[in-house]
């Protein structure tokens, strides 16, 4: 299994190093100068910063709507059914795979969907938006459907660890006279630090890599404006035949999710 893992990656850093691998019968050794070709392409700095916006925005809107989730699941103004019932309700989007969710995004989305429809009934905008057509608005729009997809991983999360919390510390904390933002911040805010960290990290890592719902909803279009490392690199490879150049992308990616495979690694030995 090991080998399978080492094997392709070996033969993607090998690729970089080289002029076009596949095409070129007898491939010229060039160093470091497709890292460079990539690192200077207007296009691959649009995707970087494409990104970064991506991840960043979507990374703090998990965090957030699955803290919030989480906490109204684990409150006791709610009884067993209705929790069950909202359990069920917000776990719903992770239940569905990622070209299910582009396909109903895609039909709320369009010009004639039922998102321009409900919005110009009810006065928020007077004319129907290309909402992954518009350079304005795509990016906005693509952040938003994964956004909805990942956080029940969140709240999941978050729920288990607000479940392992001891009923002690808070009631210590009532007695102390702490409202519930101070015993908020002061109690599970660092009960959940190692849960928050892992979570934090696991979604910087997939969230960078994500391909399949920006493919199947804009295809890194209209005009770049969707544009991310992952569909970069795809688009090197397999639409203008550029391995060398998609090997150089995607050996940049691997570098910076190992970077961040570390930090996790080290949180985990630091939290046993």
């Amino acid at each position: 299994m090991c080998i399978l893992l080492i094997i392709p990656i070996v033969m993607v850093i090998s690729y970089s190093f080289y002029d076009n691998v596949i095409i070129n019968k007898n491939p010229v050794f060039v160093g470091l100068k497709n890292y460079a070709t990539v690192l200077t392409d207007p296009t691959f700095l649009v995707a970087i910063k494409n990104t970064l916006l991506f991840v960043l925005i979507s990374i703090v809107a998990h965090f957030l709507i699955g803290m919030l989730f989480a906490m109204l699941l684990n409150t006791r103004y709610l009884g067993i059914t209705a929790k069950g019932i909202f359990r069920v309700i917000y776990a719903l989007p992770w239940m569905f795979t990622a070209s299910v969710i582009a396909i109903v995004w895609r039909m709320m989305l369009n010009p004639n969907g039922v998102l321009n429809f409900l919005m110009m009934n009810a006065g928020i905008i007077s004319e129907k938006v290309e909402w992954l057509a518009s350079r304005d608005v795509a990016l906005s729009a693509v952040t938003v459907i994964n956004i909805w997809s990942g956080y029940p991983f969140y709240m999941i999360s978050i729920l288990a660890g607000l479940q392992g919390i001891s009923m002690d510390l808070y009631e210590a904390s009532a007695l102390d006279g702490a409202n519930a933002v101070q015993t908020f911040f002061r109690i599970t805010i660092p009960q959940l630090k190692p849960i928050l960290v892992s979570l934090l990290m696991l979604d910087f890592v997939w969230t960078l890599q994500q391909f399949a719902l920006i493919w199947m909803t804009t295809g890194g279009g209209p005009v770049n404006a969707t544009e991310t490392i992952s569909t970069y690199i795809y688009k090197q490879g397999f639409s203008k035949y550029q391995y060398s150049m998609a090997s150089a992308g995607a050996v940049i990616l691997l570098i910076i999710c190992t970077i961040i495979g570390i930090f996790y690694v080290r949180q985990q030995k630091a939290g046993d």
